[in-house]
């Protein structure tokens, strides 16, 4: 089954997914978010309808720096409420993401990234960290066993 990852963001949302073995996880696309979630959640029925095979689907948290809810993590709590009920026969799942935008920042940075294309792909990049952080903590939940 695969893992559809999700950036949440106040202007945009990255979206990543997984291969059919969860090994590797890729971009999607960044969707701007126009102050609604109504655009959201048409994307990832649109995604759903594609792949057919996901079955879980991870929001990234942000949480402060030193571990606290933030307010945008508020909000996140708020669209992942919309996500478990609308797909409510997926597994909804989150991930702290701290630093997946500085870290998806420097990858633009290290490939000379042009500066006009940075804010359409630092969402998706991030949803990919998202996901690849996801994927590494089960994978060693699966190795402590």
């Amino acid at each position: 089954m695969r893992i559809l990852g999700i950036d949440y963001g106040e202007a945009r949302v990255g979206l990543a997914i997984t291969d059919e073995l969860n090994i590797t996880a890729q971009g999607l696309q960044t969707i701007e978010r126009n102050n609604s979630d109504k655009t959201i959640l048409r994307k990832i029925d649109e995604i759903l309808n594609e792949y057919s095979d996901i079955g879980t689907i991870v929001v990234g948290m942000p949480f402060n720096m030193d571990g606290t809810i933030s307010k945008r993590a508020e909000i996140t709590e708020s669209f992942i409420h919309k996500l478990k009920c609308k797909y409510n026969h997926l597994k909804i799942d989150t991930i702290d993401e701290r630093l997946t935008t500085v870290a998806a920042h420097k990858t633009m940075n290290f490939l000379n990234i042009n500066k006009n294309k940075k804010k359409n792909i630092v969402d998706t990049i991030s949803a990919v960290y998202i996901l690849e952080t996801y994927l590494n903590k089960m994978k060693n939940a699966l190795q402590k066993k």
